[in-house]
């Protein structure tokens, strides 16, 4: 096989932990091989980053021809006309969804740094709340970590990374490395300071978020405009390619090789150990071969189990790395799209600058000190206060140019509170091979088996109960519940299915994120999770991966590879 065909390190996957396991092996100075199966966008190549409402065609909005090519995609919050090229074309990449419940909703990026480029940019760490859950309750395997262990990763992340917020002393939130946060607007405050007077149990702070307020590691500060979606011109919010990819690339150690599909990884038997990966070219169908001394896998959740299963071999003809059985199985999300709002009076004289690219955070207070009789794990709220615009016109009765003169003016302050909801590790919510459908490529796609149970039904009443309660409680008016379709995977955290864990014969991953089966294989994003939390899991999943990738080349160091 040609030199340049070999490596140190194969990284499958660019996004967030893509992105890092890169940037560790090579500043590690390993020679590693970054694949990545759409096409490759430089930072700053972001086509509608600057553009005017009235420079798009239909002025931003998605069209009839969006919901047809996209009919997952185009659901999702962020999909609008400035950031469909951000997407996958669902009718290219499709998959089935077949429990009897609301279909599963996998929200996708295929392109160089993935969905750092459009993800919501929450980073909240986890406490042993989350890291004892399973042990606690019986539901899951109880993880192979606790905080203690991967405390120093979070602040050796958080430090790279920037985050801004506030430091609570909130025992399962914990504090980070914060870069100063964004501030409360009028109505915020107000409910916060209620808030506080009325429940002793919960305390708000503004959201924990990798948007700069001030200069960091030579990116710009954030300039308010939220169309962090379109992609961040100032780099000014964490993304792998403003971050972790140039970092990488400074070291020399870096190659990235777009529209590059792994198909199959190479397992050696004699050695027990993943030789290599094949790797279809996009554009051209050609297969070619990689070999290294290690592979990471950072593909995400279920493309990288995808993968994992594609490679079944006589060894392991269940999945690669698979002798448990547990891969594919345990497939987690959160569950939310449900929750409260009203109209808070009094504030009529003031408003807020810019668009501040985040909102509010309230923490967990269920099931923390005294277990609720009706449901275990708990939830947090997202959410936060703004002025209603002009869009209320459609909703509002009136005719005339004084009517429509009126809706220029601000409309009233609103609160929404939306609620964020652990959902439980369940052997039956998993995903398997579909070789009947097959993707552009002429693959198999997946399967996808996911439902919510009662725990997480429960839960949701509860919470948007609370939400309703919380706002009264401060002085809401015209109080309104939503709660939408619990659509499993909609909450864009898709956690599970090559778990970690303490015991090879149930899990897939130990607590190095290092494959029981195999030494040199490592599963690094959402699919080595042991449980969900109720919070966002993408600065988790940043710390296992320099974890991970530290471990890995110590034990090569040591010829224990």
């Amino acid at each position: 096989m040609a030199k340049n065909n070999e490596f140190d390190a194969i990284v499958v996957g660019s996004g967030i932990t893509g992105g890092w396991a890169a940037k560790e092996l090579c500043e590690k100075g390993l020679k590693t091989l970054v694949l990545e199966k759409g096409r490759k966008i430089n930072h700053g190549d972001y086509p509608t980053a600057m553009q005017a409402p009235w420079e798009f065609d239909h002025h931003g909005k998605k069209t009839a021809k969006d919901v047809e090519e996209y009919p997952v995609q185009s659901t999702v919050y962020a999909f609008n006309e400035g950031t469909r090229h951000y997407w996958v074309k669902d009718v290219e990449h499709p998959y089935t969804s077949t429990a009897d419940g609301p279909s599963y909703k996998w929200i996708r990026g295929y392109h160089e740094g993935g969905r750092s480029i459009m993800w919501g940019r929450q980073c909240y760490r986890w406490s042993d709340l989350d890291f004892e859950a399973n042990a606690r309750d019986g539901h899951g395997v109880d993880w192979p970590i606790r905080y203690n262990e991967i405390e120093p990763w979070y602040t050796y992340v958080e430090k790279f990374v920037g985050i801004s917020g506030r430091k609570e002393g909130i025992t399962h939130l914990p504090d980070g490395e914060f870069l100063p946060p964004f501030e409360f607007n009028c109505v915020e405050e107000h409910f916060k300071s209620q808030l506080e007077k009325v429940y002793s149990d919960r305390k708000m702070t503004i959201g924990r978020v990798a948007n700069l307020t001030v200069p960091h590691n030579g990116r710009g500060q954030c300039q308010r405009r939220n169309l962090c979606y379109r992609g961040c011109p100032y780099g000014a919010y964490f993304s792998s390619q403003s971050a972790t990819l140039p970092a990488a690339t400074k070291t020399g150690n870096m190659t990235l090789m777009a529209d590059s599909v792994v198909t199959y990884l190479n397992y050696d038997k004699e050695s027990n150990r993943v030789t290599g990966v094949r790797v279809l070219n996009a554009e051209t169908g050609q297969e070619t071969e990689y070999t290294a001394k290690v592979i990471f896998l950072c593909a995400s959740t279920l493309n990288s189990t995808w993968l994992l299963l594609h490679s079944a071999n006589s060894r392991f003809p269940d999945g690669l790395a698979n002798s448990s059985g547990a891969l594919g199985k345990y497939l987690m999300d959160h569950q939310y799209q449900a929750g409260a709002f009203a109209e808070f009076e009094g504030f009529e004289d003031q408003y807020y600058f810019g668009g501040r690219p985040n909102g509010i955070y309230l923490p967990r207070f269920r099931n923390v000190t005294e277990q609720h009789p009706d449901f275990i794990r708990g939830y947090g709220y997202q959410g936060g206060a703004s002025r209603i615009g002009s869009m209320r016109g459609a909703e509002t009765p009136g005719i005339g140019i004084e009517f429509k003169e009126s809706l220029m003016e601000p409309g009233p302050w609103e609160m929404r509170l939306h609620g964020f909801g652990e959902v439980l590790p369940y052997e039956d919510n998993y995903v398997r091979l579909n070789t009947e459908q097959t993707d552009v490529h002429g693959l198999p796609t997946l399967d996808i088996h996911c439902l919510h149970r009662e725990n997480e039904s429960i839960m949701r009443r509860d919470y948007i109960d609370q939400a309703m309660e919380m706002l009264e409680a401060t002085g809401g008016k015209k109080i309104q519940e939503f709660n939408g379709v619990d659509h499993p995977g909609f909450g864009i955290h898709e956690m599970g299915t090559a778990r970690m864990g303490r015991d090879p014969r149930t899990s897939v991953l130990n607590k190095w994120n290092q494959s029981h089966d195999i030494p040199n294989l490592f599963v690094t994003d959402g699919a080595c999770m042991t449980s969900a939390s109720c919070v966002n899991p993408s600065i988790t999943y940043m710390a296992l991966t320099a974890r991970a990738v530290d471990f890995a080349v110590n034990q090569l160091k040591k010829m224990e590879l």
